[in-house]
């Protein structure tokens, strides 16, 4: 997926060339230049605003820009240079910070009737810009189609195929959008209330890009009716890996990770039930470290964070990690993130968010 890729610092400082460089805090600019990758993740500072800030792979803040309200995920592009804070659901704003040069901001709206679910991504060539989207009053998955080129101006939408969209990722040829489809209706009349527990109609979507044509749809069987696809990610083969979270029985230990790839079923990861029960039935984020073939889970319920090899599914290490939250591939294993500010371990005075996004191409 373009989003979640990675630059190491040499290449950062190039691409946002010296006069952004000069513009930070120079605490900021020192440790950009000690560190071998930039990451980027929404927060909340202590005098309750929100904010997105770039980090150090140590941790150490960079910079930080200012949002009109909480955002959720965050998606980027290595050819237009420009990264996105999508607020979270129902939240209708999503702010576009270019990282190469000092410019304003970029904030648009939801159209009317729909609202953001918190994640996005951009097509291959950076043209593009598509985020997740409810037409609440349908009850439908909807993808809004934004032009990169012109202001990010609403071009066009197209269906998810699906209730309640939340993450998507990019197939590595940029042909085709996978989509997944929580299942759970929601409504901004009624805030971030689940309507429809009971009968929630989970499922995972592949969608062309061009023509905004069905190309496959997975939906989970019913006995698994309650376990919402939440995040996705794509391996260095192409595999598509998807994490979930449960809203069934507390005591229930359902599957929380699978991966499959274009034309066959997916395929559910059988985790120790240790492991099961340190997740709590909520993966919160899910990331691919390509070139480890290593797969990162998040659970701020559980306190938990694992990583499982790409290739037979093994758990290769867990860690008690409080309120655990995003979770983005580094040089090596993965960065984690949590509420309570700590970033790789390092401690910042902001509780970050659900996600981090690796900047550069």
């Amino acid at each position: 997926m373009a989003t979640k890729t990675l630059i190491d610092r040499r290449s950062f400082v190039r691409m946002a060339g010296a006069a952004w460089v000069a513009a930070l805090e120079s605490r900021g600019a020192f440790a950009l230049n000690r560190t071998d990758a930039v990451f980027a993740s929404a927060f909340m500072a202590p005098d309750g605003r929100y904010g997105v800030a770039t980090l150090t792979e140590a941790g150490e803040i960079v910079d930080r820009t200012l949002l009109p309200a909480r955002a959720h995920g965050m998606a980027f592009s290595p050819v237009s240079r420009r990264a996105v804070a999508f607020a979270r659901r129902p939240g209708t704003y999503a702010m576009i910070l270019a990282i190469d040069r000092p410019a304003e901001p970029v904030v648009i709206t939801a159209a009317e009737g729909r609202h953001f679910f918190g994640h996005g991504c951009f097509s291959a060539d950076g043209r593009l810009l598509y985020a997740t989207e409810n037409d609440f009053a349908a009850n439908r998955g909807m993808v809004g189609v934004y032009d990169g080129t012109a202001g990010f101006a609403r071009i066009g939408e197209f269906p998810t195929y699906g209730i309640g969209p939340h993450d998507m990722a990019l197939s590595s040829d940029g042909r085709t959008l996978i989509i997944a489809n929580g299942g759970i209706e929601t409504h901004p009349d009624f805030g971030r209330t689940k309507l429809n527990l009971d009968h929630m109609e989970p499922s995972l979507t592949l969608v062309d890009t061009a023509t905004g044509a069905l190309v496959e749809k997975h939906a989970l069987p019913p006995a698994l009716r309650q376990l919402s696809t939440r995040h996705v990610d794509i391996g260095a083969d192409g595999r598509i890996w998807f994490a979930c979270q449960y809203e069934g029985p507390r005591n229930d230990l359902p599957p929380l990770v699978g991966h499959f790839a274009k034309g066959e079923a997916p395929t559910f990861v059988d985790l120790p039930e240790r492991t099961t029960l340190a997740l709590a039935n909520y993966v919160g984020a899910i990331a691919v470290n390509r070139r480890e073939g290593l797969v990162g889970l998040t659970s701020p319920k559980g306190n938990a964070a694992v990583t499982l090899d790409a290739k037979t599914g093994a758990v290769v290490r867990e860690e008690r990690i409080a309120d655990a939250a995003g979770v983005a591939a580094a040089a090596h294993g993965f960065a984690v993130s949590s509420y309570c500010g700590s970033f790789k371990g390092h401690p910042n005075a902001v509780a970050w968010d659900q996600h981090i996004v690796r900047l550069g191409g």
